[in-house]
């Protein structure tokens, strides 16, 4: 794990990361709760997961919260708004995770979510989390190297001052999507 010292101390920020395995969504709360001030850090997931009572039960108290993927969910808008704008979040800006690995167009709706709430942006490379399962399958093969990379904060203040337009978002995703391409290609063993 580098770049903690760009972990911001106080709420307001938003963790944008590349998305390549189930286990990111583990594994970045607790590297940030472990170097950070916040107590939890909320997630957006498919309501597809809420599913069960089970599963509700489970993510729930973990701050994962349900959003209607492909639908104007306001109340979900809304919902990460607030957080981004007073405690700490974390959005893949794919929308999905990645098959291949590699990165793919970020969602124009994250642009405009951090149009909204004005938040600091910490751009956030996650490499090797999807290999985790190989090597649980072989647990003699040793641990699967894994590595989190956070930048430093995005500067996006100058998109503030725009229109609140389509246009707007879509620069503003594609800002936050080079850097966590820059941020990759650091993380990214030679």
């Amino acid at each position: 794990m580098t770049g903690i010292e760009h972990i911001p101390r106080q709420g307001g920020v938003v963790f944008v990361s590349n998305h390549i395995s189930a286990f990111d969504t583990i594994l970045l709360p607790y590297t940030i709760l472990a170097t950070h001030r916040a107590t939890i850090v909320w997630a957006p997931a498919k309501a597809e997961l809420f599913g069960s009572r089970w599963m509700s039960a489970f993510l729930t108290p973990l701050g994962v919260f349900p959003v209607r993927r492909g639908q104007h969910d306001r109340w979900a808008m809304r919902r990460m708004i607030h957080h981004m704008r007073t405690d700490t979040m974390m959005l893949f800006p794919e929308g999905t995770r990645s098959r291949d690995g590699r990165l793919q167009e970020g969602n124009r709706t994250v642009g405009k979510l951090i149009y909204a709430a004005q938040p600091v942006v910490i751009p956030t490379a996650i490499v090797g989390t999807d290999r985790i399962l190989a090597h649980l399958k072989r647990p003699f093969r040793g641990r699967a190297p894994v590595s989190i990379r956070y930048g430093p904060p995005l500067d996006v203040q100058g998109y503030y001052t725009q229109p609140d337009s389509k246009a707007t978002s879509v620069a503003i995703v594609e800002e936050v999507m080079q850097a966590i391409a820059s941020q990759l290609a650091l993380a990214l063993p030679e």
